[in-house]
């Protein structure tokens, strides 16, 4: 009964506001005992306006009742009920604990344990009181009344389960109420661990055992709901997870195992080992069945909802004893003599005489409690799994998830109830489970590996994963051909599409996709909707998973006589719910006499599927539509077209070299989409255009291999976009109804070709700045958001950035967004303003000072300004206003630099960036700030001699160089001091000294570091800090030498020579630090020497170097002879020549040791 008297997640007690009073108009049947109706008083109606009035005018109403007739009292009950849980109680409000106790007990009388709704209700009523006013402790503190009745001691079952359904319903909670508090769901929680970890009493029915297990594990799953595990450490998570995997089998015969206490988290797999007790005999012919009976019993029970009943028992040939049970045998996992078995011992006899009619009911009703047992566990293990952390839930993966058993009894795992539970709730909630443990697990698993050759002294973890995603992929292809649940069959398709977005298939052997990709194939032709919607999703999950992929672009590319019978159900492979005509192939084979097997070659399958999926009409119509799907000119229900439109994106993102020779083709499709009237087609008919523009971009970056015969010709793209500028994407970008919508618009418009946008026809441009000007003024954040963000991608076209009109427009624009509210505005505004700046460097150097001279001082000053103020917002906001600031810190000029308006804000914009670098912001924002300063260093106009400023700039990058824990953050300061070109820009020798001791130092510890992954960028940072080295002893004077000459003879000196050789002789390049900061994207510095050089390059850099050093050389002695010849015998004169001469012998040392090595590797 009260099994699943529970309160539902969300749930609330229906209202009526028409029922205040109650007793108006009711007729109500009750006992002679009934107290005889009295008007209120006075004092009685003032009192009712409080709610310890209203508490006292319901709860005497209640005392009043009396069991009479039941129909009349349950609806007295439930409008009470109603009333008294719409309150809003709490402790100063006077209400009397005897009172709510008294009230309570007279309740608990009143309601039947046959009437599930209104225990419910009371559950929830004692919630509210108790919880509200505080009076938690008489139920659930020491010697509580539910603590007392949920004792595994307690011998009365019914009042044990009843006891664990208060604390269910108690943990669970009331949507808009305060919940329970943590000390008291602790207590809960060891209540409902402890009742599962009890044995079944000797003498109790197993059918009320089964509701108590129930009532503890609705509890659990409660406890968990909306929250992150608390309840306490590894041990108890451990206990936990042991005792639901002990149940997750619960009912099952042939399980006859013994159950660990607690799990442990370790990277091996746990086996179970085998008990003693001797399991039930196998059958001695297990029932199998062919595919094609298990194709016509699947259509006989081919029903609806309660059509694929709760618990499939019933009927032992429909269980998984065909197909799937002949892949099982194929792989020795059916059960044999000595072996768990999981075929239960009701399906092992065709004969129906074994049992008499009322025990046959008596076996059903069990094999059902069981299976909601099975079904609540799963269900609460799903909790679990959210509630706790990924990286913690990593360590139990072994138990749960199987890999390959070498030999033995194989693991009872979630695949175990995937494949053998006969129920397809439960195999769907097991399937669920899964999918949650797979749901972000790509860092996880990004570590399986099986590649190499396999070793024989010990298997590697990589490897064990490697095997568990193999042996994932092998069993829930199994569960797939068994299933004949359409709900089941969703949930193995959406946990193969889990697995395949987080499976590193690149660093996997081949194989492993080619059949997923076959045999889902004929699902695409299920009746039921959201099967189709599942295959569709798989195979977006397929073509964006690490793509390109070499495997996926052969089955794209796959043109033979094999894919065309594949899609024509083959002889020999047939799908178990597919029907016999082709009508389905024959609507959705594209235009044409040709079936996708025979298409034309160079266009994907796949792609001609989707479109047909989108554009045409589909013959026959599954009643599983819902209204509005008959009609020989209906198109696929909205679910399935959309699908299909986002596989086409994945489809165009990953392979859009197979894709570009439909490039008008999918325009008009895209086209098609933005005429209709769904603002979700809509929506992925723009986020199409998109990818296709993105994708066409992608083929035109300078790093892009792709031969020029290869790209999309420039006349295409142009015309392709001229057709699309003249088409509907117009209406949408003015869909002011559909803010999303516009913002897809936008962004499609900003994934323009920038060579292609320059020979488009000029009202074309004008459309695209004018609607993109006008948006950045929209009252919607993400309208504007986009609108901003298409500038700034607009402001970097050649064709553009050198109009001063549209640079003044589109400056003024954004510095409008920088003051928005939003922040993902100011965000996105602060990108562009940083890419307009970039803009202003590039002119600098195409224009000259002709372009200077147009741009207004004072839009540049409120620009500086702007940045200034950004770059104290958040730290997305920060990251792209510091590098703005550092484009117009080098971009001023000198007149504005002696303008008394520039003056203060020039010295704000230089302590903002000093301010970042020092911060404890994040590293991006940091290494931004450490470039811009390098930006504003190339600036020759800036006084970085005399400056007040200037000393704490350098002061802020010296010491970020030598203190900062992120290599790359010290990569872009040891940039940034390498940029001054002239000596006197770093001050005088002290401050020139304080710089070279910084260096030299962070080269000395370049190797220390907390963190391992920090080691990766330890080659760059040496290599940075060694080129800043050399670039100041080239800029050396003789006041530097007493500072370069004491360094040189200390231990940071011969740490110094031996990475100053490798420079010269062109090794240790730039691994981690490349520049990247135009566009936007992370602003970090120069570097030379970077991955992929030649042999040849390396030489020819290190010729160079070495070229450069002998000059420094030349130059220092000169140095050292006209001291000689000054004969200056001062004190600080004698010292200068003494340390040259240490800094000469020191540079002689190295060039000496270049040209020995050289030498020697002639030889």
């Amino acid at each position: 009964m009260a099994a699943r008297a529970t309160l539902s997640p969300g749930s609330s007690p229906p209202m009526s506001s028409s029922l205040a009073g109650i007793n108006d108009g009711v007729s109500v049947t009750l006992s002679p005992d009934a107290v005889p109706f009295s008007p209120l008083a006075p004092g009685d109606r003032e009192e009712m306006g409080s709610v310890a009035g209203q508490f006292s005018h319901y709860a005497s109403k209640l005392r009043s009742l009396r069991a009479g007739d039941p129909a009349s009292l349950k609806t007295q009950l439930n409008l009470l009920f109603d009333q008294l849980i719409s309150e809003n109680y709490s402790p100063n409000h006077n209400i009397r604990p005897e009172e709510v106790c008294a009230l309570l007990i007279h309740v608990t009388r009143l309601v039947p344990l046959s009437q599930e709704h209104l225990v419910v209700k009371l559950c929830q009523l004692t919630h509210h009181l108790l919880n509200q006013l505080q009076h938690l402790i008489e139920l659930l503190g020491d010697g509580g009344v539910l603590r007392l009745y949920s004792d595994p001691s307690q011998p009365d079952m019914e009042l044990r389960r009843a006891a664990l359904t208060c604390m269910a319903n108690l943990c669970l909670g009331v949507p808009g109420q305060a919940s329970l508090e943590d000390p008291y769901r602790s207590v809960c929680f060891r209540v409902f661990l402890q009742t599962l970890q009890s044995p079944k009493p000797p003498d109790a029915e197993e059918l009320l055992y089964c509701t108590v297990i129930q009532g503890a594990v609705k509890g659990l799953q409660s406890s968990l709901c909306g929250g992150k595990w608390r309840f306490g450490g590894q041990e108890e998570l451990g206990a936990l997870l042991a005792v639901l995997k002990r149940l997750m089998f619960q009912g099952c015969p042939g399980v006859c195992v013994e159950w660990p206490s607690v799990l442990y988290p370790a990277p091996l797999p746990q086996y179970e080992t085998c008990s003693t007790t001797k399991p039930p005999e196998p059958p001695q012919n297990p029932p199998t069945q062919t595919s094609g009976n298990k194709k016509k019993k699947s259509r006989g029970r081919g029903r609806k909802g309660g059509g694929e009943d709760e618990e499939r028992e019933a009927d032992p040939r429909l269980q998984r004893g065909g197909r799937g049970g002949e892949a099982w045998s194929k792989t020795s996992v059916l059960p044999s003599p000595g072996v768990p078995s999981l075929y239960p011992l009701w399906k092992r006899s065709s004969s129906d005489s074994e049992f008499s009619d009322p025990e046959g009911a008596a076996h059903s009703k069990l094999r059902l409690f069981h299976g909601r047992v099975r079904q609540g566990v799963l269900l609460c293990l799903l909790a679990v799994v959210k509630a706790v952390e990924k990286r913690t839930l990593y360590g139990y993966w072994s138990s749960f998830i199987p890999d390959a058993p070498i030999g033995g009894p194989p693991p009872l795992t979630l695949l175990t109830v995937v494949l053998k539970d006969p129920s397809p709730k439960v195999r769907a909630c097991a399937l669920q489970v899964v999918s949650a443990l797979l749901d972000g697990s790509r860092q996880f698993l990004g570590v399986a590996e099986d590649l190499a050759p396999a070793r024989t002294s010990y298997t590697p973890f990589s490897f064990s994963l490697a095997t568990a995603v193999r042996e994932l992929h092998r069993s829930l292809s199994l569960a797939l051909l068994a299933e004949a649940s359409a709900h089941t069959l969703t949930q193995i398709i959406k946990c193969l599409a889990h697995l395949v977005c987080n499976a590193p298939y690149n660093r996997l052997r081949p194989g492993l996709l080619s059949p997923l990709w076959r045999q889902i194939q004929p699902y695409l032709r299920h009746r039921d909707v959201n099967v189709r919607v599942s295959v569709l999703t798989l195979y977006g999950a397929l073509v964006s998973t690490q793509a390109p992929l070499s495997e996926i672009q052969l089955l794209l590319t796959h043109t033979s006589q094999e894919m065309g019978l594949s899609w024509r159900q083959r002889e020999g492979f047939s799908s178990p719910h597919t029907p016999p005509s082709h009508k389905y192939h024959n609507s959705h084979t594209p235009r044409g006499s040709h079936t996708p097997g025979e298409e034309e070659p160079g266009v994907p399958w796949l792609l001609q599927l989707c479109v047909s999926l989108v554009t045409q009409p589909r013959d026959d119509q599954s009643d599983s539509e819902g209204p509005g799907g008959g009609g020989a000119t209906a198109l696929e229900p909205s679910p399935v077209r959309l699908e299909a439109l986002q596989v086409l994106a994945h489809l165009v993102r990953g392979y859009f070299p197979l894709c570009q020779a439909c490039l008008c083709e999918l325009g008009q499709v895209s086209a098609r989409c933005l005429r209709e009237t769904d603002p979700s087609i809509q929506l992925h008919g723009a986020k199409l255009l998109e990818e296709l523009g993105t994708g066409i971009i992608q083929q035109y970056r300078p790093d892009n291999s792709q031969s020029e015969s290869c790209r999309v010709p420039i006349s295409q793209v142009v015309q392709f976009w001229v057709d699309v500028l003249s088409g509907p994407l117009n209406g949408a970008l003015q869909s002011h109804q559909h803010p999303t919508l516009q913002t897809s618009a936008c962004d499609t418009l900003s994934s323009i070709l920038p060579q292609a946008f320059t020979q488009l026809p000029e009202k074309s441009q004008v459309l695209c700045v004018t609607v993109l000007l006008g948006l950045t003024y929209s009252d919607n954040s993400l309208v504007k958001a986009a609108a901003v963000r298409a500038l700034g991608v607009y402001i970097l076209f050649p064709c553009l950035r050198e109009d001063v009109m549209f640079v003044a427009d589109t400056a003024n624009a954004i510095l409008t967004a920088l003051d928005d509210r939003s922040p993902n505005v100011r965000s996105k505004a602060a990108w562009s303003l940083g890419n307009l700046t970039d803009t202003l460097i590039v002119n600098m150097g195409c224009v000259g000072e002709v372009f200077q001279e147009e741009l207004s001082d004072m839009l540049v000053l409120q620009m500086l300004q702007s940045a200034t103020t950004a770059a104290f917002d958040k730290d997305r906001v920060k990251s792209n206003a510091v590098r703005a600031l550092g484009n117009l810190l080098h971009f001023l000029s000198v007149s504005q630099l002696t303008r008394p308006g520039f003056q203060r804000p020039l010295e704000e914009a230089v302590s903002a960036l000093v301010t970042t670098v020092q911060s404890e912001a994040t590293m991006k924002v940091r290494w931004n700030a450490c470039y811009a300063l390098g930006n504003a260093f190339r600036n020759p106009a800036l006084p970085l001699d005399s400056a007040s400023w200037s000393g704490d700039a350098f002061s802020a990058l010296c010491c970020v160089v030598t203190s900062c824990q992120n290599f790359k953050v010290r990569i872009k300061s040891a940039a940034a001091l390498s940029v001054p070109a002239c000596r006197h820009c770093y001050g005088d020798a002290e401050r020139f000294g304080h710089v070279w001791h910084s260096l030299a130092a962070a080269l000395e510890h370049s190797e220390e570091t907390q963190d391992f992954l920090e080691y990766r960028y330890c080659s760059s940072l040496r290599h940075t800090l060694t080129h800043t080295l050399t670039h100041l002893l080239r800029l050396s004077q003789s006041q530097d030498m007493p500072a370069l000459g004491m360094s040189l003879v200390m231990e940071e000196g011969r740490g110094f020579k031996e990475h100053l050789v490798k420079y010269l002789r062109g090794e240790g390049g730039m691994d981690g630090g490349k520049r990247g900061g135009g566009g936007g994207t992370e602003g970090v510095g120069e570097t030379e020497g970077g991955r992929g050089e030649t042999e040849g390059e390396r030489e020819r850099k290190g010729e160079e170097r070495v070229r450069t050093l002998g000059e420094t050389l030349e130059r220092l002695r000169s140095l050292c002879v006209d001291g000689e010849e000054d004969g200056d015998e001062g004190r600080d004169g004698g010292e200068e020549e003494r340390s040259a001469l240490v800094v000469v012998a020191f540079l002689e040392d190295v060039l000496r040791s270049c040209e020995e090595l050289k030498v020697s590797h002639s030889d």
